[in-house]
């Protein structure tokens, strides 16, 4: 049974744009905390940009803030991540996550623990 399902990534030039998206099932609906963590091949996984679903708080890592974008459609139970300005240094597979924060600042993609559903991932690849 999936409950996050990543979309939307592929093979993108240096400079290039990509936006990804995770759709929601019923099942994570109790989740208000969503983030997007990336994993590049022989490196740790790493929080990239959390929302909070309540008011629209956004919380960026230091490496892609100005670059990307995270937003929700309410209406299509779906997050999405915008990146612009891809670097070589983005290539990752990139993860939806959801959990619930009890508070909007407490909505970071600073520690995995705080999320409890995943969506299985999707490749990003930028080339130079």
């Amino acid at each position: 049974q999936e409950q996050l399902v990543e979309s939307g990534g592929g093979s993108v030039q240096v400079g290039g744009s990509l936006r990804l998206s995770c759709v929601r099932s019923a099942f994570t609906y109790s989740s208000n905390c969503m983030a997007w963590f990336r994993q590049a091949p022989g490196k740790e996984r790493e929080g990239v940009g959390s929302i909070y679903l309540g008011d629209g708080r956004t919380n960026y890592a230091d490496s892609v803030k100005g670059r990307f974008t995270i937003s929700q459609d309410n209406a299509k139970n779906t997050v999405y991540l915008q990146m612009n300005s891809l670097k070589p240094e983005d290539t990752a597979m990139y993860y939806c996550a959801a959990g619930r924060s009890l508070l909007s600042h407490w909505c970071t993609p600073a520690s995995e623990k705080d999320f409890h559903y995943w969506g299985q991932g999707t490749q990003v690849t930028v080339s130079s």
